[in-house]
């Protein structure tokens, strides 16, 4: 668990080396959810809202099992085809990550009258749900290199270790203590100072490989009232596994003809981050039937609340004068960092309208509000190695996303038509807005923004007992990342890097193109 002073509020926006869950990214990383259940609705760009009789609906609008006449086993596989492009001075590098996982699967049971039972009756149908649904997919891959001749990766070292008044007789995971103990810093002047003599340039590399994701596993009541209201609800349970491997060297370049007293030659650093937990979240919603044409939708999605458990393992590695020094937990120098927190999601608001073509099909839409500003961390009691309480450190953080982020609007619009009598054809698109506010973008030094574009479509074949579908959908965004934090100074007069004049790390822009094709089956009874 890494600790946070007032002066390093701004390194909460930014990536460093310390691996520590507990951030502002990873708030948002498991806030920032899509639904990626059946291959047909992902075929209409999940504009579920207002549609129904999809079991993904169960985790946008429960109120469409409403819509079931009768029950069904659903099961779908998916294929995850991700490309980065990386840019960062100048340099430009790609990266490509596949792998299967499973979408969904679900049952659903259905008590449906016939006849005069029907006609008697004014809940037309109810329906029972459980299943699962993928809601969050974190596989990604990302590469960026290039020459840096205004800053380097030890100032992060540096700047922690000056600003903690390190001890210099302790070794612990700090990046300070990290940072003298592998002799990357020097003493000079009563200060800790790089001994990477940066200036005439050097090579930085930073590499990250992230797998897991959310599965939401659901438990969904819905029923027809007159065929004129639909109503539902769904108790959810999202279970997180993330895992993240980063790397980031700094090699002396080979026309650096400044000056290096120390031998410098290269560094690295290595870390590992597992978080796993479950949450527990509520979802109610409405569908109104206005006429056989017009529809309209209305669900409320309650914050989710996680406990989760937190394992990071650092590791680095300095070369100088032809001598090697390796602190990591497999050699005994560092401790892996455990912990165990807990942290609030937003709510949720999902406003939608579906018009009926007949038998010939149908276009929807869905409007989406999520405050991301509303997340919020829960730490345990205690306090950490400097005194300071964790539940201060998580007010800390908490008031950092609150002027970070902001309240996003996401849109999504999607239409299926019928072709034949059992075949079917879908379009869909997506637009998901930044959740970044200006002040978040103006402290990060970079145009931070969450939007998102997704296109899809899909095919779909039914028959009395049996379906199956096709769905794809291509996802395009940026990301922005800087490979480390220096904090110069905290605008008192106190300075925490000696090793040159404050500059602005570089910032890699990361171009995301993910693709997630998807084969659903599924059997009516």
């Amino acid at each position: 668990m890494r600790t946070y002073g007032s002066a390093l509020l701004i390194a909460l926006t930014v990536a460093s080396f310390s691996a520590s869950a507990q951030d502002i990214r990873e708030a948002y990383n498991f806030s920032n959810l899509t639904t990626q259940g059946t291959a047909r609705s992902m075929g209409f760009g999940n504009a579920l809202g207002s549609v129904g009789g999809d079991f993904s609906s169960l985790s946008v609008n429960p109120a469409g099992l409403g819509l079931y006449r009768s029950g069904e086993i659903t099961l779908t596989p998916s294929l995850r085809m991700n490309a980065t492009s990386s840019e960062y001075i100048q340099n430009t590098t790609s990266d490509n990550n596949t792998h299967f996982n499973f979408n969904n699967f679900g049952l659903v049971f259905t008590n449906a009258p016939k006849g005069r039972r029907y006609e008697h009756r004014n809940w037309k149908a109810v329906s029972f749900a459980v299943g699962m649904n993928r809601v969050a997919d974190f596989n990604a891959d990302y590469t960026y290199t290039g020459k840096n001749t205004n800053s380097s990766g030890s100032q992060a070292f540096e700047s922690d270790a000056n600003i903690n008044n390190l001890d210099p007789t302790v070794l612990d995971n700090s990046l300070g203590s990290q940072g003298f103990q592998s002799y990357l810093l020097d003493t000079v002047g009563g200060h800790y100072k790089s001994i990477v003599p940066f200036s005439g340039g050097v090579l930085q590399t930073k590499s990250s490989h992230t797998t897991g994701g959310i599965d939401e596993y659901t438990f969904s009541l819905g029923g027809n009232y007159k065929e004129k209201l639909m109503l539902g609800i769904t108790i959810g349970v999202p279970v997180v596994n993330y895992h993240n491997s980063s790397y980031y060297s700094e090699t002396l370049s080979p026309d650096n003809n400044v000056a290096n007293p120390g031998g410098f030659s290269y560094f690295n650093t290595s870390q590992t981050l597992d978080i796993t937990g479950a949450g527990i979240n509520a979802k109610i919603g409405a569908i109104y039937k206005v006429n056989d044409i017009f529809r309209l939708g209305l669900a409320f999605h309650s914050p989710t609340y996680y406990s989760l458990h937190d394992v990071s393992s650092p590791a680095i590695t300095t070369v100088h004068s032809d001598t090697s020094v390796t602190l990591s937990v497999d050699n005994g120098y560092l401790s892996r960092n455990v912990f165990d927190y807990n942290l609030s999601t937003p709510w949720k608001g999902v406003l939608s309208a579906t018009i009926m073509l007949n038998k010939f099909g149908f276009i929807t839409a869905d409007y989406e509000y999520v405050d991301y500003s509303s997340m919020r961390y829960v730490f345990q009691d205690g306090i950490d190695q400097n005194g300071v309480p964790f539940q201060q450190e998580a007010d800390a953080i908490n008031q950092s996303i609150k002027k970070s982020y902001q309240g996003a609007s996401n849109f999504r619009l999607g239409g299926e038509g019928r072709i034949s009598k059992h075949f079917m054809a879908r379009l869909g698109f997506g637009y998901y807005g930044n959740a970044y506010s200006s002040y978040g973008e103006s402290t990060a030094n970079a145009p931070y923004s969450t939007q998102r574009i997704d296109l899809s479509a899909g095919v779909g074949f039914r028959f009395n007992h049996f379906f199956t579908d096709l769905g794809f959908v291509h996802s395009m965004y940026q990301g922005y990342e800087q490979p480390y934090n220096v904090v110069y100074n905290d605008g008192k007069g106190n300075n925490y890097v000696y090793s040159g004049a404050a500059t602005t790390v570089p910032t890699a822009k990361i171009d995301y193109a993910l693709n997630n094709l998807a084969w659903t089956v599924g059997v009516k009874f």
